[in-house]
């Protein structure tokens, strides 16, 4: 669905450099000259508003063939087609030029007219270079909502989630019963203690070493 979306976009960007690319390229070609060589005898083209509407329609193609190369939701076909038709118009008028221009249409029009000023001044095969860019690169032809699981680690076992592989574990929670508190109370019974009067006539009153020797 994505690449035939592209393909619409293609014959829209097709569209753009035929009629309105080829229209402003024209139309600057025919500056008003005024008295010297360059145009408007070299003073300030602000007050022409032809070049001026020339200009901004040249930008809004470049601005759309921009797009269509750069953003990578768009399918490589949104660019690369029209791309590859001008770098085989350009191939067509380098070994035949008849041939080339017999199959521009609209050639009594403007938009004919400035087609062919663009094919015979290079700027088709320049932007057709440009347009083909996206046809070359992996990622452009892959959907973006293609999302692939990592796989587990070879050497490292799936966790079980269970106390079988800790014994450990295991042996301390049979230990504790009734929130935590032991269940056998016989190992905390009280243990008998010695008669304090008999310390001092005990034989265990007696330090464990004997006295100590000076020598």
């Amino acid at each position: 669905m994505r690449h035939l979306a592209g393909v619409a976009l293609a014959i829209v960007m097709a569209a753009a450099v035929f009629f309105a690319a080829s229209w402003g390229y024209l139309k600057l070609l025919i500056l008003p000259a005024g008295s010297g060589a360059l145009p408007a005898g070299g003073g300030s083209l602000l007050h022409h508003h032809a070049v001026l509407e020339a200009f901004f329609v040249l930008l809004a193609v470049g601005l759309l063939a921009g797009l269509l190369i750069a953003l990578p939701r768009i399918s490589p076909l949104a660019a690369g087609l029209p791309g590859l038709l001008m770098l085989a118009w350009t191939g067509l008028y380098l070994f035949s030029v008849r041939h080339a221009v017999h199959y521009i249409p609209l050639k009594t029009r403007v938009y004919g007219a400035g087609f062919e000023a663009m094919l015979f001044d290079g700027v088709l095969a320049l932007l057709g270079a440009a347009l083909i860019i996206p046809l070359f690169v992996p990622s452009r032809w892959r959907s973006r909502h293609e999302v692939t699981e990592p796989a587990p680690y070879a050497g490292t076992a799936p966790y079980a989630g269970t106390t079988a592989s800790f014994p450990d574990l295991q042996s301390t929670q049979d230990m504790q019963a009734d929130n935590g508190l032991p269940s056998d109370w016989t190992q905390t019974r009280t243990q008998p203690q010695g008669d304090p009067n008999s310390l001092g006539t005990s034989s265990s009153s007696q330090a464990p070493w004997g006295p100590a020797e000076y020598g």
